[in-house]
């Protein structure tokens, strides 16, 4: 199944048009440099998550935590090379509205805040995905549609291992009614967001 099939089939509640694709990657720099800075907060996030709940819900959750964490940080400094190589360098600082949107939707408590905490995770890694599809298949550079395309199957990976790690934490059937509830939450936090050179900027206007 082509990759663009595959991310038809993923059950966000709103689609990225392929002019934000070429929209974004008229500022291939600009682009990178952010999508780095997601790698590295994508990877302090699951060394967060291990550290503040340490294997007390179930074996496994170590092994599960540490494993994403080396694939963003593996990513990441993929994504630095290309950075750099294309003349671009880290800033001091970054902001990311659409997570921070996400995360001031996770409840308080126990069982509740991780069950949140692991779906925004599940989410956020959903709509990297669907838009390493886009990026894959309207980038004309062929070195960035193929390292694109190749961090479309990790991304595919984490989203699911994120949901499945909260069905194990709460019942199944709450934490799906939570995960439809979350679904129409991101599509709006997305919507909301300005455009620009970013992975997860705003699709008005393009």
């Amino acid at each position: 199944m082509a990759m663009m099939d595959k991310a038809a089939e993923l059950p966000l509640r709103s689609r990225t048009p392929p002019e934000w694709g070429r929209a974004v990657l008229a500022e291939p720099v600009a682009l990178l440099a952010d999508h780095a800075f997601l790698e590295q907060k994508a990877a302090n996030n699951a060394m967060e998550l291990m550290t503040r709940w340490p294997g007390e819900w179930f074996p496994g959750w170590l092994e599960a935590m540490t494993s994403v964490a080396r694939d963003e940080a593996a990513h990441l400094a993929q994504v630095t090379r290309l950075l750099i190589k294309r003349g671009g360098r880290l800033g001091r600082g970054h902001r990311n509205p659409y997570a921070q949107g996400l995360r001031a939707l996770v409840r308080k408590g126990a069982e509740a805040e991780i069950i949140d905490r692991l779906i925004v995770s599940a989410l956020i890694e959903m709509r990297s995905c669907e838009r390493f599809a886009v990026l894959a298949e309207v980038c004309e550079d062929q070195e960035l549609a193929a390292f694109y395309g190749a961090l479309f199957s990790s991304e595919m990976g984490h989203y699911k291992l994120f949901l499945k790690l909260a069905q194990k934490v709460g019942p199944k059937a709450a934490v799906m009614a939570r995960w439809e509830q979350m679904l129409v939450a991101e599509a709006r936090v997305l919507a909301g967001q300005e455009p620009g050179p970013r992975m997860h900027s705003g699709t008005a206007g393009v």
